[in-house]
């Protein structure tokens, strides 16, 4: 009798042992387990890092140059280049943002001329540059505007304000996806005037045409443009990709000779 009590003892003591080690393995491999994922979070984290400040460092780069360069080789209408990192390549675009036409300062004309050359018809072409007006004029948000946005079945009307972002003229009534994205490329909140035609694309330059009826010049003067858009577009170390895009205001001359005008990471 006692042997037999002894013999289950010593089996129950063998079984716990047995369950021990095999939770103390189960424990052990899933501390080994969430070391390398967190090793493994970390070296993406510093990867993303590491091709983050290389396209940053790319475009502060770009800027200098641009400062530090003779006036006849600043972008006309757009350059692109490259800067080779350790680890990290980055592909560079410099473009002017005074050829792009800014829809809280242009003309019903040019409005009008510019979506015609975005493939819209005159009679709709018309209509949506009325509403690009209406939405920035002081008395746009009153009576017949707000009667016109609800006719078409829109809850809200025109703020009569300034467009804050390009994003919000897809809310101008009459725009559809489509118009917005052919405008897109042609458009800016940056300009302090209307299109230089030493850096409009071709769109930009036939819609100016079309609006005063003469062929578009230059009134810089020769003097290179001051607000300019930079594209840095880096990819680092397993596979990283990050793009920046600035919108710098550059004036050697100036106390402070570059002003940061806007800084954004598209698609982040």
């Amino acid at each position: 009798m006692g042997g037999t009590a002894g013999s289950r003892q010593g089996g129950f003591a063998l079984l716990l042992v047995l369950w021990t080690m095999v939770l103390l393995s189960l424990i052990g491999t899933r501390i080994a387990s969430t070391g390398r994922t967190e090793a493994q979070l970390a070296a993406n984290i510093r990867d993303a890092a590491v091709t983050e400040a290389a396209a940053d460092g790319a475009v502060q780069d770009a800027a200098f140059r641009l400062l530090a360069a003779p006036p006849r080789l600043w972008p006309a209408a757009g350059t692109d280049g490259g800067l080779a990192l350790p680890g990290v390549a980055v592909a560079i675009r410099v473009e002017s943002e005074e050829g792009r036409v800014n829809p809280n300062l242009a003309s019903p004309e040019l409005l009008g001329a510019l979506v015609r050359a975005a493939g819209s018809d005159t009679q709709a072409a018309a209509a949506v540059a009325a509403a690009i007006v209406e939405w920035r004029f002081p008395g746009g948000a009153a009576g017949t505007a707000m009667r016109a946005y609800r006719a078409a079945g829109l809850a809200y009307g025109p703020p009569g304000a300034p467009f804050r972002n390009l994003d919000e003229i897809g809310a101008v009534r009459g725009m559809t996806p489509e118009l917005l994205a052919a405008l897109m490329p042609h458009l800016t909140l940056f300009a302090t005037g209307d299109p230089d035609a030493a850096d409009a694309d071709p769109v930009v330059l036939a819609a100016m045409r079309a609006a005063t009826g003469r062929a578009p010049r230059s009134e810089r003067g020769g003097r290179p443009p001051i607000i300019v858009r930079i594209t840095a577009m880096a990819s680092g170390p397993n596979g990283t990709r990050f793009i920046r895009r600035a919108v710098l205001a550059l004036n050697r001359e100036a106390t402070a000779p570059m002003r940061v005008l806007s800084w954004d990471a598209p698609g982040a």
